[in-house]
């Protein structure tokens, strides 16, 4: 393909993204972005960034916001401009909140309850499960904690990386230990 056909690709492609979103026809737009630990998949739906997902999880992660919230799925990168700058101030130690609205559609009540909790960990900190459940009045569902945390559709903003075993044990993690030993060392949390 040459330069010239790659630009009229590109004019066509955007222009049917713009009539689509123009008719109301996107759903869920995403895009991926390379961030330090790999590449990311956002997504979003006009309430708000609904999933983030690691570069292994992309096709999945596409089939299940196709079946659970719509068909209607386009990459869009206009729509998530704004994800996008937060992440990359975020990975670059300029932004410590994130202020984006979201979606949590994909999330039980139950699990709200926790990912609100964890939300509330300040930048540069962490809590253990326990401490979790104990914070939002559920001292002794430590391991629903767990099983709340690790189904977080939406990682790093939602920092269920700041989450730690007894003892400080890392523990596992839904994008492996080295992405949140990575994260909590970028927040000053970890050495």
């Amino acid at each position: 393909m040459t330069i010239t056909d790659e630009a009229m690709l590109q004019r066509s492609l955007a222009r049917f993204r713009g009539l689509a979103e123009k008719e109301g026809l996107v759903e869920v737009a995403y895009k991926t972005m390379d961030t330090p630990i790999g590449t990311l998949l956002l997504a979003a739906t006009r309430a708000g960034l609904v999933r983030i997902a690691f570069a292994e999880e992309v096709d999945d992660a596409l089939v299940e916001l196709s079946a659970t919230l719509s068909p209607r799925l386009l990459e869009m990168p206009a729509r998530l401009h704004e994800v996008h700058e937060q992440l990359d101030r975020y990975f670059s130690k300029r932004l410590t909140d994130f202020d984006l609205p979201l979606d949590l559609t994909l999330v039980s009540p139950f699990s709200r309850r926790v990912l609100d909790g964890t939300s509330a960990i300040r930048y540069g900190s962490y809590e253990t499960y326990s401490e979790v459940a104990a914070g939002i009045g559920s001292p002794r569902a430590a391991r629903a904690v767990g099983n709340a945390v690790a189904a977080n559709p939406i990682p790093v903003v939602i920092p269920c990386h700041r989450v730690l075993r007894a003892g400080g044990q890392l523990g596992k993690y839904g994008g492996g230990v080295e992405r949140k030993r990575f994260l909590l060392a970028l927040e000053g949390a970890i050495e």
